[in-house]
């Protein structure tokens, strides 16, 4: 019997320069709460994962939350998809509800750090969470090829518009424009991956078909 491997959990990359600015900054303890808020919204994709009975892979920790990779994606169904991409709204909703319970110094933090995250994540561009429940909204109401050409499109625009907003204000946006620029790279890592990925969703749209 092939024994399964344990999910891997790592940090992206990208994360270093946030703990970097925090640290010259004297904000150790500001970055202690983002990294709790990143990690609590993860747990409500992982935990919307296991109740779908989707076996993952790995999950990485990115600025804004959390990217999973499943182990076999061509059986994962769109609304397995759907459930799994609010989990993290969801969680981080929950989070900003038991912040109140907390002292008022915590909690004022806390809640202002839910309340970017979640603005952030609900932003209808891949890879956020916005995104992926657009995505596998479109997906579920018109699956068609063409359409999720478009909206990759869509998510690269959005994000570069973004990028550029946050940059003209620099460096007071800091934060915001090395975020902006995470999203936007990785919008267009689906942009140029895109061929792939719509040979791997007209599979799909054949095999459910």
């Amino acid at each position: 019997m092939k024994q399964r491997r344990p999910m891997k959990i790592k940090l992206h990359l990208l994360c270093i320069p946030f703990v970097f600015i925090m640290i010259f900054s004297g904000q150790i303890a500001y970055y202690a709460i983002i990294l709790s808020s990143l990690l609590w919204h993860e747990a409500g994709h992982l935990l919307a994962a296991m109740i779908c009975g989707v076996k993952m892979k790995s999950c990485v920790i990115t600025p804004y939350g959390g990217e999973i990779e499943f182990e076999n994606p061509a059986v994962v169904p769109a609304t397995s998809l759907l459930w799994i991409a609010l989990g993290g709204p969801i969680a981080t909703i929950l989070g900003i509800g038991l912040a109140f319970f907390m002292p008022e110094l915590l909690a004022a933090k806390l809640i202002d750090v839910q309340l970017v995250l979640l603005a952030i994540n609900v932003l209808p561009i891949i890879p956020l969470d916005g995104g992926r429940i657009f995505l596998a909204s479109l997906f579920l109401v018109f699956p068609s090829v063409r359409v999720f050409e478009y909206y990759y499109w869509l998510s690269l625009t959005i994000a570069t518009i973004l990028l550029m907003i946050t940059s003209y204000y620099l460096p007071q946006s800091i934060f915001l424009a090395i975020l902006c620029l995470f999203i936007w790279l990785q919008a267009l890592k689906e942009w140029n991956y895109r061929k792939y990925r719509l040979a791997f969703e007209k599979y799909v749209m054949n095999r459910l078909t």
